[in-house]
């Protein structure tokens, strides 16, 4: 995979593009089989604090998480999926050097649950000191739609450096920021197998699961590998960092 003239100039402008297309049915379907063997060890294993910070509150399912950290590096079959020669042509053009993988996440966003996330910038969470160093990849495991809560954009706050942002007392996870009058967010749905690609400063959302389909997915953190995380809000575990090479 390769981007044409027109992508990256959508990209600069906007700070965000998507592509369909990228993995296959079959390859999204061991990817959420994948997912749901490592939510339940987990799910048997986690300590009071992790059910505080992993457990989806805004679903009916019991004991469901909102997420799983660091699948790149702890599972083989995620870090295939990032490291893959076709994702890191396209991650690479746009960072312009060589990539690594410093955080990554799983989302499960259940049917008629799976609780929102507010407007935010990743390079506020990840304080790099190359604003243009960091780019996050986004891969539909299953259709993300505006009724089961794909990702909204603004576009062009690729551009606005980093905003100040806060959390409510009982979501420390949540650092959110308001938005602008004049900045409109936009839905971006992807197709099962297809990704989005977003800039560290880009603003993003994703709403609530209104639909009767999962919406489940993996964000992966790139930066190049001469940027350093001078000023995050949480600790990034160097032992997980990986190299495409």
């Amino acid at each position: 995979m390769h981007l044409n003239t027109e992508q990256r100039q959508f990209f600069q402008d906007n700070g965000y593009l998507t592509i369909n297309g990228a993995f296959t049915d079959s390859e999204m379907d061991h990817a959420i089989e994948e997912a749901g063997k490592w939510q339940q060890d987990f799910v048997d294993n986690m300590s009071s604090d992790e059910s505080h910070w992993y457990l989806d509150h805004a679903t009916k399912l019991p004991e469901q998480l909102r997420k799983l950290d660091n699948p790149v590096s702890q599972k083989e079959f995620f870090r295939k999926l990032a490291l893959s020669p076709g994702i890191l042509e396209l991650v690479e053009g746009l960072l312009g050097q060589e990539a690594v993988v410093f955080f990554s996440q799983i989302f499960f966003k259940p049917p008629f649950g799976g609780g929102p996330k507010p407007v935010h910038q990743d390079n506020f969470y990840f304080g790099p000191d190359n604003l243009d160093g960091v780019l996050t990849l986004w891969i539909a495991f299953d259709a993300a739609t505006i009724d089961n809560g794909c990702l909204h954009y603004g576009a062009g706050t690729n551009k606005y450096g980093i905003i100040e942002h806060y959390a409510p007392g009982r979501e420390p996870y949540n650092y959110q920021i308001p938005v602008p009058n004049h900045v409109e967010m936009t839905p971006a749905p992807v197709a099962k197998g297809g990704i989005s690609l977003h800039h560290g400063c880009t603003f993003h959302q994703s709403s609530n699961n209104t639909s009767n389909r999962w919406r489940r997915a993996m964000a992966v953190h790139y930066m190049r590998k001469d940027v350093k995380l001078t000023a995050p809000v949480f600790h990034y575990d160097p032992t997980r960092f990986v190299k495409a090479y």
